[in-house]
């Protein structure tokens, strides 16, 4: 398990940590986890976790098959004015 030392702690905070244990009877170090599960398990840290889990996995992914950049950036624009409408039968559309 990690060790945690947090320097120049703020006197103030600390007396009201040491409270705060003592009314949930715990010590300090684990009312500060506590503190910091609650904080953490707030759903849009779960989901920054999840997307740098993806990215990640995304980074270790090697692609297949070359794009052309020219007909990437016709697609891309195409899309932005509301033209583009995929053609399957050439693969058009799908990034592969």
């Amino acid at each position: 398990m990690a060790l945690l030392q947090v320097r120049n702690f703020p006197d103030d905070l600390y007396a009201l940590l040491t409270l705060l244990a003592e009314k949930e009877n715990r010590s300090i170090a684990q009312q500060t986890v506590h503190i910091l599960q609650n904080e953490f398990s707030d759903s849009d840290f779960q989901n920054i976790l999840k997307r740098r889990k993806a990215l990640d996995s995304l980074k270790s992914v090697q692609l297949k098959k070359k794009f052309d950049s020219e007909k990437m950036i016709e697609i891309i624009r195409k899309d932005r004015d509301g033209n583009f409408s995929p053609d399957f039968e050439n693969n058009e559309g799908r990034l592969r």
